[in-house]
């Protein structure tokens, strides 16, 4: 864990749920008035539990405690622990639930992915993280290794607009389900809940100018493309070096010629890549991408030991100007064009170096770089699926009405 202080922000680097669960874990104990956390996958195995039962020894002792869970990572929660929850008094809300056609229609494509945690509207948690043991995989069981992914432990001006941000989906997500219970009269409280978040975050937004960390949001709303355009800013300044960490790399056109040019105009450009199969499509409609790459300069690297999950990014950590990210959004349309998004830009000399020696680390040790004429030669059978799987992957995002 390596510390940067600047501006009037305070950021931890967090590695694995090893590192994150303890500090989220201190922090809930110490609240004093309101926990509000939000998480793709909510999973009480193994470590996860720790998570769980801090929440419920907060809203015991009388702390307001908001627990948002995606309909798809998390659904419906195991009832033993859903029963300790409520009586606990932590309200829980599932955001857009699948319904009896579940992901056959487009619209619940849209998921709620980011991974955040404010405590007492003081400190902040963000990342790519979800409530889950680093050991254990829902779908995989028992990994051999830690998966790899980050957070970060903020402090200062920033933590009050990513609460207001969870407060207004708070709200908004009850007006809804009082409004299909046809409980108009709770619906139009809870939207002026959400208007008085929304003032809460123009208040902020104003103060964000200047800092040297900010929030970066994508919703389908105002902040469409923001974070896609702030990596695509940030690889155009590269002068020296780019270290991006993805899971699930699928990168648009324009993002791929950013890094395309990047490499072309001699910087190193070194991408860790997932290198253990988890899911079809995340897996094969990648590869598709990755010989322009190649060809261009750029190195790639895939994970191995176990899953690789992180979503961060260092670029320049040893030049004049670095900058950082750490969150939840993968570069893939999923991410760049559906989900709900959340992750912070952080630049500093520091924290960046203390990033870049993390990846690097990861690379050296657990890592190996994909040879472009083995890439140029893999098995027929391998090229078929990879284009299928991006093939699909670009007609899916045609019926969302989505290019990419």
């Amino acid at each position: 864990m390596s510390r940067f202080v600047g501006s009037d922000h305070q950021i931890l680097l967090l590695q694995g749920a090893q590192e994150l669960f303890p500090a989220m874990v201190a922090e809930m104990d110490g609240a004093l008035s309101d926990i509000q956390l939000e998480t793709y996958i909510f999973n009480c195995a193994g470590a996860g539990a720790t998570v769980a039962e801090a929440l419920i020894r907060a809203a015991a002792r009388g702390v307001r405690v908001h627990l948002v869970v995606d309909g798809v990572g998390t659904g419906r929660l195991p009832q033993p622990w859903a029963d300790r929850l409520a009586q606990a008094g932590v309200r829980v809300q599932v955001y857009s639930p699948l319904g009896p056609l579940g992901l056959l229609l487009p619209r619940r494509w849209r998921r709620l992915h980011r991974k955040l945690c404010v405590v007492d509207g003081r400190v902040l948690f963000c990342g790519g993280i979800n409530v889950l043991d680093d050991f254990h995989d829902p779908n995989h069981g028992t990994l051999p290794a830690p998966r790899l992914d980050f957070a970060v432990r903020v402090e200062g001006t920033l933590v009050r607009y990513a609460s207001d941000v969870m407060e207004q989906l708070w709200w908004r997500m009850r007006a809804l389900r009082d409004v299909q219970r046809r409980r108009l009269s709770l619906a139009l409280a809870d939207l002026r809940a959400a208007s008085a978040a929304q003032a809460g975050l123009r208040r902020t937004e104003q103060a964000g100018p200047g800092m040297r960390a900010s929030f970066m949001l994508r919703d389908n709303l105002r902040h469409r493309g923001r974070i896609e355009r702030a990596y695509r800013r940030a690889i155009a300044r590269a002068r020296h070096e780019i270290i991006i960490a993805n899971a699930y790399f699928v990168p648009g056109r324009k993002l791929r010629r950013a890094l395309v040019l990047a490499a072309r105009r001699g910087v190193r450009v070194q991408l860790l890549l997932q290198g253990r199969y988890e899911y079809f499509m995340q897996y094969h409609a990648a590869r598709p991408v990755y010989g322009v790459l190649l060809a261009a300069g750029v190195e790639i690297y895939e994970y191995a030991p176990s899953f690789l999950h992180a979503k961060v990014a260092v670029i320049d950590a040893l030049g004049e100007q670095p900058w950082a990210t750490v969150g939840s959004s993968n570069l893939d349309p999923l991410s760049l064009l559906l989900a709900r998004e959340a992750n912070v830009m952080v630049r500093d000399a520091q924290f960046a170096r203390e990033l870049r020696a993390r990846l690097v680390q990861a690379m050296a040790s657990g890592a190996g770089m994909l040879d472009a004429q083995e890439y140029a030669q893999r098995p027929w059978r391998e090229r078929v699926l990879d284009r299928v799987a991006f093939g699909l992957m670009r007609a899916l995002l045609w019926l969302t009405g989505n290019r990419y």
